[in-house]
């Protein structure tokens, strides 16, 4: 899980970043933190690169707000979970505007916190991952479930859906560090194959379901071919 923790209180930003990652090893879950001390900061960062599952948000703060912030990321994100923090109950009726999940008063309990963010990563793992990716200069999204496979160019990814295709501005290992926890493995150098579409594997190539044929490398078809069997046999998610 990737989880952005934004305070503007520089105390509260570490305790919550803290226990975050204290409730992530204590549950074995796979946890990154990124703090930020305005909502400025966060869209700035989240603008640049859409990259978080789960949002802490501090209502209450200079300049652009929490609520406000969400309204912005929910416009483009609407997969990604929003938990608001807050001192006072005054504000939480907006809230519902961003379908925030719930509601944490200062000062924040530890236990409610966890209870949050295992309810938080139970929805995640059965929500398809959704992908913001620059297409021409403009954020575009894409859901992972859709995708086919993603084939490198010189400076841009190919997506590959199977009603469509797009040149994304993103390099093939960026694109895979972003669908990291999805069913994608990496078939040859230049592509990156949905488990999901894959229809037979072969030494030399595969076939997915739209009939498209995709070369596997010497060097990595015996993890491609047992990965796929893993999926399909409900081993792997």
């Amino acid at each position: 899980m990737r989880i952005a923790v934004c305070d503007d209180e520089p105390a509260m930003l570490e305790y919550l970043g803290g226990l975050v990652l204290r409730w992530g090893e204590q549950q074995g879950e796979q946890v990154a933190v990124e703090r930020f001390p305005s909502a400025q900061a966060l869209w700035f960062a989240w603008a640049e690169s859409p990259r978080f599952d789960l949002l802490l948000l501090d209502i209450q703060m200079e300049g652009m707000d929490g609520v406000a912030l969400a309204h912005k990321i929910r416009e483009r994100d609407e997969r990604c979970v929003i938990l608001f923090i807050t001192g006072t109950t005054e504000f939480m009726a907006e809230g519902y505007d961003v379908s925030a999940m719930h509601y944490l008063l200062k000062p924040v309990d530890e236990a409610k916190l966890f209870a949050c963010l295992e309810k938080a990563a139970a929805r995640l793992r059965r929500a398809p991952r959704q992908l913001l990716l620059p297409v021409d200069g403009v954020q575009t999204r894409f859901c992972a479930e859709d995708i086919f496979y993603a084939e490198a160019f010189a400076h841009t990814v190919c997506i590959h859906t199977g009603a469509s295709q797009a040149q994304v501005q993103v390099s093939i290992s960026a694109l895979e560090q972003l669908l990291a926890g999805e069913p994608f493995i990496r078939c040859h150098r230049s592509y990156l194959v949905n488990l999901r579409h894959i229809r037979r594997i072969g030494r030399e190539e595969l076939l997915l379901d739209g009939g498209e044929k995709l070369p596997v490398s010497r060097r990595l078809y015996a993890a491609v071919n047992e990965a796929f069997i893993r999926f399909f046999k409900g081993e792997e998610a």
